[in-house]
């Protein structure tokens, strides 16, 4: 999986991190995950910006961003700033998480970044739906919130989930500085979810027997 505000790309990427323990358990906050999210969409930045983007006080986002740079995801930006105020930037453009027996090691900061995730997510979603009807019409037809019912094995699912990312793959990503981009373009989130409910089929045995 990859952290909210990214467009898919390949793990080896040269501005992909591939998540180990310790940047695990860095992002196991959500104000962490939002705070990587925001450079990585906007470019570098102070921690009084991202503390008024977040609502928290600056204090907190020093915080936060002094553990995201022991961890390797921000560096201060040598080239901003003065002996006053230090400005940051993201590391990677992109990050990947997939690997099982990490996540059984470190189930609390596994379920902790999970939940991170979900929650920004969800929020992202409710900002755009609060917005549709101000946005310009072109806009609210191309937006689109589905879900579809399947049944698959995770052979089946696993295809499914590399076929969605090799059609993400070949639009345009997204960056701050959105070099080539025509005019009109926008920043998209595309958020997927492949979703195991493996409820389903032990209701519908107890509805069987």
């Amino acid at each position: 999986m990859s952290d909210p505000g990214e467009t898919p790309c390949s793990p080896n990427a040269e501005d992909a991190v591939v998540l180990d323990a310790k940047g695990l358990r860095a992002l196991a906050h959500p104000v962490r995950v939002q705070v990587v999210g925001l450079l990585r969409k906007h470019g570098p930045s102070t921690a009084t910006r991202l503390a008024e983007l977040l609502s928290i006080n600056s204090g907190a986002a020093s915080y936060h961003l002094r553990r995201l740079a022991a961890a390797g995801f921000v560096e201060e930006d040598a080239g901003r700033g003065n002996a006053r105020e230090r400005w940051w930037r993201a590391v990677h453009q992109s990050t990947h998480f997939d690997d099982l027996d990490l996540a059984e090691r470190e189930p609390e900061a596994t379920l902790a970044y999970l939940q991170s995730v979900a929650a920004i997510y969800t929020m992202r979603a409710q900002r755009t739906i609060n917005e549709l009807q101000t946005m310009p019409r072109a806009w609210r037809n191309a937006a689109d919130m589905s879900d579809w019912a399947l049944r698959l094995t995770p052979q089946e699912a696993t295809a499914l989930r590399e076929e969605l990312w090799a059609v993400v793959t070949r639009y345009r990503r997204d960056s701050p500085e959105a070099a080539g981009a025509p005019d009109d373009a926008e920043r998209v989130s595309v958020i997927v979810h492949i979703l195991p409910e493996l409820d389903a089929s032990t209701a519908q045995e107890d509805d069987a027997r």
